[in-house]
């Protein structure tokens, strides 16, 4: 009796393994040239591998696939680029290299604080339909219009509650780990006020009083405190781990660093 290769099997043996970090590369990709090879028992067939999937990169043994990089473009359309910069394939991977140094560390400190509830995700997806400018035009407010908005771009609402929980989680884990202690001087607001907020008003234009603005200038100079903090920390992060991008079409990747507040950001 003639017994079925475990094609299909190694198939999903081989993006199993990969996915939980256990295979690199290599491995990853002769198993899915076995899958598509015939034994020779069968009748000939054309040996043309099929890749269902690939690695780019591996961050301490947990992989990183190049199907991740592609949803990671895709759920990029709910966090617009500063200025409309286009996000491209490279920087994607360091986003998600970024993203899994963090949520290993996380786990390693047991940080069960960070972890948002719904009712956190509900609120910010809400946010997200209401403000979003590619939302807006779509008014992504109604059930129907918010359904067609995650059909168009190739997402899931279940893998956008995800997505969103994961960057929640994160900036709990930031705003816990470097804003404590933080102290911003009297004469750092008065400098921003004068040097970088005021020039910016034409003249004749109403300018706020320093004691107007004081708290969100304060929370300018803050948030660049812990930026600055928080991008030492990933990169100390990632000298120390073991950090891999396998695919050479990442290789010439930029590095990813936290967003800072702009010049007057919100003060007018």
């Amino acid at each position: 009796m003639n017994t079925l290769p475990p094609f299909r099997f190694l198939a999903m043996l081989a993006l199993s393994l990969a996915r939980k970090g256990w295979v690199a590369g290599s491995l990853a990709v002769w198993l899915t040239f076995a899958c598509s090879t015939p034994l020779l028992t069968q009748s000939p067939q054309p040996a043309t591998p099929v890749v269902l999937d690939s690695v780019a990169a591996v961050v301490n043994n947990q992989a990183i696939l190049a199907s991740d990089v592609d949803e990671e473009l895709r759920l990029s359309v709910l966090d617009p680029g500063i200025g409309g910069e286009v996000l491209t394939s490279k920087r994607a991977l360091e986003q998600l290299i970024s993203r899994a140094l963090i949520q290993q560390q996380i786990r390693q400190e047991d940080e069960q604080a960070a972890v948002p509830s719904q009712t956190e995700v509900d609120a910010r997806l809400a946010e997200i339909r209401k403000e979003l400018p590619a939302c807006v035009r779509q008014n992504c407010a109604t059930d129907a219009e918010w359904k067609a908005f995650l059909e168009a771009h190739g997402l899931k609402q279940e893998r956008v509650e995800n997505y969103l929980r994961h960057r929640l989680e994160i900036l709990s884990f930031i705003e816990q780990r470097f804003r404590q202690g933080i102290q911003v001087p009297q004469k750092e607001i008065e400098t921003y006020y004068h040097d970088t907020l005021l020039p910016q008003y034409a003249a004749g234009e109403p300018i706020p009083t320093l004691d107007k603005v004081a708290p969100r200038i304060e929370e300018i100079l803050l948030q660049q405190h812990v930026n600055a903090l928080f991008d030492d920390w990933l990169d100390n992060l990632r000298k120390q781990g073991d950090v891999e991008v396998v695919d050479p079409a990442y290789e010439a990747t930029e590095p990813q660093t936290a967003p800072t507040g702009g010049k007057g950001e919100g003060l007018e």
